[in-house]
């Protein structure tokens, strides 16, 4: 009997972590959605360097690895809200801890001399 190859080799679990939610927008999205639905104006908002082709995009892609659901109501004017899966909230206490450590690492850096738009909940709402 012949062993099957694997489908993928990955160096470690890190990176099939990066494949779904790396890069510089994807965590901040979903950092974002960890606190409740989001339609995408306020995500542009939130964000108001990204531009809508690339908002766009990160969010097609978090659908279709299945951490986010978009969800379009049949009205006048459309109305498309953007959310965590089941599948998506298992990142949101990672997503906490990285914001946490990245305030962290600004104060090491950049003492007073940075400012973060968002801050993360505190602790216990993770």
């Amino acid at each position: 009997m012949q062993e099957q190859e694997p489908g993928k080799t990955y160096n470690t679990a890190v990176e099939a972590t990066l494949e779904v939610m790396g890069g510089k927008w994807k965590p901040v999205i979903l950092f974002h959605l960890t606190v409740g639905k989001k339609r995408n104006g306020e995500l542009l908002s939130l964000m108001p360097v990204i531009t809508q082709k690339v908002l766009t995009q990160q969010l097609r892609e978090l659908e279709e690895e299945g951490v986010i659901m978009r969800i379009s109501y049949n009205q006048v004017p459309p109305k498309v809200e953007y959310e965590l899966t089941e599948y998506g909230m298992s990142l949101k206490e990672i997503l906490h801890l990285m914001c946490r450590w990245g305030e962290t690492h600004i104060t090491r850096v950049y003492g007073n001399q940075a400012r973060v738009l968002a801050a993360p909940p505190q602790t216990g709402e993770a």
